[in-house]
């Protein structure tokens, strides 16, 4: 069977599950979903998919590339026209869009009681600066995040006596995103739990090299077994934006209290792979291949 993986940069990633698939008999190709098409002149709607003569039975989703909004939104529509023909998309389109959006997730945790640090997102500067000056008198530090990033990517710490950044800068694009900064108790460090199915597979400690512990950012990994508290919270982040399987941000405060930072859809374990044992590519194919 040949599966299509929807990604503009397989990179390590891509080969990882090209290596999975292989050991399990299926041939993976790799598509950009900007070179898909969605053909409506026959008598039934077809979306052409480069390499496949016919509609595959299921796609395996490793990126949606950014892009103008048109562009974003047509390589979503290609997404979900295949949901709706009867292909299995891995992640589901709407999970991707649920976590894709920084403000969304933290919504959706927060409607479903799942312990996340205080956030606001205004596109109003005034409001903006309400919300950094009430964090000031309230001893708070700030973070602004992109609502679209990962990696770390345009991540910036919000001292009280720093002017408001402008939100047209690169990576924010015009909204303003906030989390109050949670402090560790010592140096910074947070953890990425990978669930897959409602089971926690692997999980790790990312200690930082600066505040931003992201391994793209230099954080150093370190192999650990989440407690129960720590195990719970993340199965119920998943559980809240309803995915199959994802990268669940969590850290801890200084006070002992975990809380959830964000879940990935599109998460990367290159890091995650060099503290486990166990081929997390290889439970991902498998995990796919069941749901066929």
């Amino acid at each position: 069977m040949k599966i299509p993986i929807f990604t503009d940069d397989p990179g390590w990633h891509g080969a990882q599950l090209k290596q999975a698939f292989m050991h399990r008999g299926h041939d993976a190709i790799f598509v950009s979903l900007q070179d898909c098409v969605i053909n409506l002149t026959g008598e039934q709607p077809q979306i052409q998919i480069p390499g496949f003569d016919a509609t595959p039975l299921a796609a395996f989703v490793r990126g949606v590339s950014g892009g103008t909004l048109q562009q974003v939104i047509t390589r979503l529509n290609v997404l979900h026209m295949l949901t709706m023909q009867g292909v299995m998309v891995y992640n589901s389109v709407k999970a991707i869009e649920r976590t894709v959006d920084k403000a969304m997730t933290s919504f959706l945790l927060s409607t479903n009681d799942v312990s996340t640090p205080p956030t606001w997102v205004c596109e109003s500067r005034l409001h903006a600066e309400a919300i950094l000056q009430s964090a000031a008198q309230h001893n708070q530090t700030l973070v602004m995040k992109p609502l679209f990033g990962s990696q770390g990517l345009g991540v910036r710490k919000l001292l009280a006596s720093e002017a408001m950044p402008v939100p047209m800068q690169q990576y924010v694009d015009g909204v303003y995103y906030f989390q109050q900064l949670i402090e560790t108790t010592d140096a910074p460090h947070d953890y990425r739990v990978f669930v897959i199915t409602g089971k926690i597979v692997a999980a790790m400690k990312r200690i930082g090299s600066t505040w931003v512990n992201n391994v793209a950012a230099g954080g150093r990994c370190e192999a650990v077994y989440p407690d129960e508290a720590m195990s719970q919270l993340a199965l119920q982040a998943a559980a809240a934006v309803d995915i199959d399987y994802c990268g669940v941000d969590i850290i801890q405060s200084n006070s002992g209290e975990y809380c959830v930072l964000e879940v990935n859809s599109i998460p990367a374990w290159k890091g995650l792979q060099s503290v486990t044992e166990q081929s997390i590519a290889q439970l991902l194919v498998d995990d796919f291949l069941r749901r066929i």
